[in-house]
């Protein structure tokens, strides 16, 4: 599906050219509205003029969501975040030239992470390319490797369409978000050339558009069956691997119900990754502190590590320790995604990937595979786990606690204190490493996002400001080097009909680079500090007012629960300034796995 295609109509021109600009951009956009598209970012330009036209005809009267941005790589994040929650496409449209070429992060993470985003770029007609016409470039190629589709209206421009191949195509370019029998969700991008003269009178938006059959359409099926209905055998010990879920939020229900009769049946534990969802939920048994008690597991288990069957479910957890202890067990691994059906296995460990899901997995065994209860093995192994975990938990709560400011203690607390359901927003970097290790087990249940596709930091704050968007209210907690990357991001104050409550944790530089073996000697800090960690001379919080965004700061644990209720009532942002240390926090986290280390072994 990434070949580029290109749709020529046999038709004349319109007499009016510019009518016909924004008749054919109207009858595009109706077209995607009819087949679900909900939202749209509409950056500025000239070039994109019918695009914008009609944007604003659709939202006017046809309940189209509207956003607008200057800065088309923040839009692009934005349109992220928005359809990660929501789990529907949104779309963004920009004006031809380097425009294009800001989409470009957003459209790797939204590749990688499985998130359907489609892209609507004006361009040149083909005349004007490749003889030196302004603003003018290649920009059809510039996201071709990552897209699940790329095609290009007709070449004279989208004014010589015909209301059918206008159909057609928006209704292709949609199916392709979503995925289907060939590919899992993801990015799609039109390139849309349009002939000048570019403005003119405004058509009337309620003109049916036509739907008729499209016989190039992909179907949606089935993804990927499990070639050997059994893999697996309930009756003897295994681990459930419960890695970041991509799934929509559509499928999610249908998802812990499934978990749920497998545990039931199985008994074995859940190894939940923070980014999976799972932590929070009452009937679920999970493991939250395995990031500290792997090594223990290994040498416990001894040669029955290399036995034990593992249920892997979506990408694999960022744990190294995790990894290890995977890479060590050989018995029967079988690896199931939620619709991506790329390659998800760089430990070479799993015998089998299905991207049918987890659902729809159980549904091809017969009930009697299902029904019963948990071998008497299988539940010695759980209580394994289960019971250094639940040790491990009182003493991370002595650990962390009100003396012992910093990143890791303010993980801990920020999971018990946001409110039970508030989605949340993790940076990259340490935020989402600290949330992994150090979040408790039975936090309250939340929808945690973070946007570990590609792992990026490019679009933190309009990543957030989407979700908030979608979803009514949400959090985000990110380092400050994360955050003024993408500053431009607290101009969504103004549209953001949400509330978003921004969480800084500021350490001063890239506090993550103090968690690698990076560091020179003491003679050499300051090349450190140039190189790696590189500290930013920037008043965050003055930053913020300049956009109308109030801030407070937050120097201790008794004082966070206070404001935080603070962020949490206002409109439609807030900032809150943490100061921490980033070398001390990794100095802590240094201790703290040693420490933890020889309390499981005394334990």
């Amino acid at each position: 599906m990434r070949p580029g295609v290109t749709l020529a109509a046999p038709i004349p021109a319109e007499p009016d050219p510019a009518a016909r600009n924004i008749q054919g951009a109207l009858q595009l956009l109706q077209a995607l509205r009819q087949n679900g598209l909900q939202h749209l970012v509409l950056c500025p330009g000239s070039r994109s003029g019918p695009l914008a036209v009609a944007a604003g005809l659709l939202a006017d009267r046809h309940g189209l969501g509207l956003h607008t941005a200057i800065d088309e790589r923040s839009a692009a994040f934005f349109a992220l975040g928005h359809a990660r929650a929501s789990g529907r496409p949104s779309a963004v449209v920009t004006t031809s030239g380097t425009a294009v070429a800001n989409l470009l992060p957003a459209v790797v993470e939204a590749d990688y992470g499985t998130i359907p985003l489609l892209l609507l770029t004006a361009d040149r007609p083909a005349r004007l390319k490749g003889c030196g016409a302004n603003q003018t470039v290649n920009q059809e190629q510039f996201l071709a490797a990552n897209v699940r589709w790329m095609a290009e209206a007709d070449p004279r421009g989208v004014g010589a369409m015909a209301t059918d191949q206008l159909t057609a195509l928006a209704t292709l370019a949609l199916q392709c978000c979503l995925g289907g029998a060939q590919h899992p969700p993801g990015p799609v991008h039109l390139n849309l050339p349009f002939e000048e003269p570019l403005h003119g009178a405004s058509p009337c938006p309620d003109r049916p558009v036509g739907s008729p059959e499209l016989a190039t359409a992909p179907t949606v099926a089935a993804l990927g069956e499990v070639s050997d209905p059994v893999p697996l055998d309930p009756d003897r010990p295994g681990l459930v691997i419960a890695g970041p879920w991509r799934g929509s939020p559509q499928a999610w229900p249908g998802f812990v119900a499934a978990l749920r009769r497998w545990q039931r049946r199985t008994g074995w534990p859940v190894i939940a990754d923070a980014l999976s969802c799972l932590r929070g939920i009452g009937d679920l048994q999970v493991v939250a502190s395995y990031d500290l008690i792997a090594d223990n597991l290994s040498a416990a288990l001894g040669a029955q590590q290399a036995a034990l069957q593992v249920l892997r479910l979506g990408p694999l957890p960022a744990s190294r320790r995790l990894q290890q202890f995977l890479q060590r067990c050989h018995g029967t691994q079988l690896l199931l995604s939620e619709g991506d059906n790329r390659p998800l296995d760089p430990l070479e460990r799993c015998h089998q990937q299905a991207c049918c899901g987890l659902e729809q997995w159980l549904a091809q065994h017969p009930g009697a595979w299902l029904q019963g209860g948990p071998s008497r093995q299988s539940l010695q192994r759980a209580a394994d786990w289960h019971g250094l975990d639940e040790a491990l938990q009182p003493w991370l709560d002595q650990q962390l606690g009100a003396d012992a400011w910093g990143e890791p203690t303010i993980a801990r607390a920020l999971a018990q204190l946001l409110p039970a359901e508030l989605p949340l927003v993790l940076a990259n970097s340490s935020p989402v490493r600290d949330w992994e290790t150090f979040m408790p087990a039975r936090a309250p249940w939340r929808r945690i996002h973070a946007f570990r596709g590609a792992s990026g930091i490019d679009g933190t704050l309009s990543i957030a400001c989407g979700v908030a968007a979608a979803t009514g209210a949400a959090a985000l907690v990110t380092g400050d080097l994360a955050l003024l990357h993408d500053s431009n991001g607290w101009l969504w104050r103004s549209q953001l009909t949400g509330s978003l409550a921004v969480i800084l944790l500021d350490n001063g530089g890239g506090g993550i680079f103090e968690q690698l073996p990076i560091r020179p000697g003491l003679g050499e800090a300051e090349a450190f500090e140039r190189l790696f960690a590189m500290p930013q001379q920037v008043d965050q919080a003055a930053l913020a007012a300049a956009h109308g965004i109030p801030s407070q700061r937050v120097d201790n644990l008794d004082d966070l629960p206070a404001a935080l209720r603070w962020a949490l009532n206002q409109q439609p942002m807030a900032l809150l300034v943490l100061p921490t240390d980033r070398r001390a926090d990794a100095a802590q986290r240094h201790h703290l796995r040693k420490m933890a280390l020889d309390f499981v072994r005394r334990s």
